[in-house]
């Protein structure tokens, strides 16, 4: 069994005086959920196309499940599944229909293609309406039902391209909510672009961040913290007059001072104990009601990560 589902080395793609993805290296471990994290047009739809094979790459090397992209796409598309910009559903056929369609072009015999159906339609919750036409269903239904379809020949490594953009707040949870049970029953390694950071906190092992064809990082998301966060202190209470926020200010510890939702917020330098700043504020008369250290979410690291790309040309 391969260590690693992907591995990529200066993967590059142009398109005429285009560079959609430069130089991408990175290792996504078999049996993670990957998040490829970037906003719109950053490279991730055309990442997923270079590695499925579905087109050449300008330079570099790729390997998916052990097989080089160049020389052995059908291969690599044999054992994944994809989702891609549309879901592959026939709308006038059933549910169960549906993914009867798709097992016989994968070749599986009938009381597989049965007891598949069954198991992934009861998983998403869909079974009790098998038998209805697809085009009647809700937006997140018919994307529970494509997630189920590009699973059902049990591929190794899964590609998802923003599988919850579009549906409300309601039904991108429950999808996701079943996208990680399955993940974790199915045992497959799944590569999710989105620029839904939320989906990607809560759904995935590692990450990866791409802007304007460029991997600005990849790690776990304690990786992340580690290489791009400022600590954060915050303090709630009161009397935080503009003689207490000078004197913050000017304490080489402290890189920022703002307030936010009625709390003081500190950003400080790495390894800086919090305790003779909070002795400081007491001291500088505020009423501190409580005081706590934060972590980054992954929507900080994101936005701090794109600002820095930005500000470094």
């Amino acid at each position: 069994m391969n260590t690693y589902a992907i591995r990529t080395e200066s993967l590059s793609r142009r398109f005429g005086a285009v560079q959609a993805v430069d130089k991408l290296s990175f290792e996504v471990p078999a049996g993670t959920v990957f998040g490829f994290l970037g906003p719109n047009g950053a490279g991730k739809t055309t990442t997923i196309r270079l590695l499925l094979g579905l087109i050449e790459l300008s330079a570099g090397h790729a390997e998916v499940l052990g097989f080089d992209t160049r020389t052995h796409a059908d291969a690599i598309r044999a054992r994944c599944g994809a989702l891609l910009e549309f879901n592959g559903l026939y709308e006038r056929l059933s549910a169960e229909d549906n993914l009867d369609f798709y097992g016989q072009v994968w070749h599986m015999p009938k009381a597989d293609r049965k007891a598949r159906i069954q198991a992934l339609l009861t998983d998403m919750g869909l079974w009790e309406r098998r038998k209805e036409a697809v085009g009647l269903w809700s937006r997140g239904m018919k994307q529970k039902l494509a997630v189920a379809r590009t699973l059902f020949h049990r591929p190794e490594l899964v590609f998802l391209d923003e599988p919850t953009a579009g549906l409300d707040p309601i039904a991108a949870a429950a999808l996701r909510d079943d996208l990680s049970a399955l993940a974790s029953r199915e045992g497959v390694t799944i590569f999710l672009n989105t620029h839904n950071l939320s989906d990607a906190e809560k759904l995935c092992q590692r990450v990866g961040v791409i802007n304007k064809g460029k991997l600005l990082a990849v790690g776990t998301l304690d990786e992340l913290r580690a290489q791009n966060e400022a600590p954060r202190l915050e303090v709630a209470g009161n009397s935080f007059g503009a003689g207490v926020l000078s004197d913050l200010r000017s304490r080489p510890e402290v890189q920022n001072v703002a307030e936010e939702d009625g709390k003081l917020v500190l950003e400080l330098r790495p390894g800086v104990r919090c305790a003779p700043l909070i002795r400081l504020l007491v001291e500088s008369g505020a009423e501190v009601e409580e005081a706590r250290k934060s972590q980054a979410s992954l929507e900080d690291l994101f936005l701090t990560l794109i600002k820095e790309e930005g500000n470094s040309k």
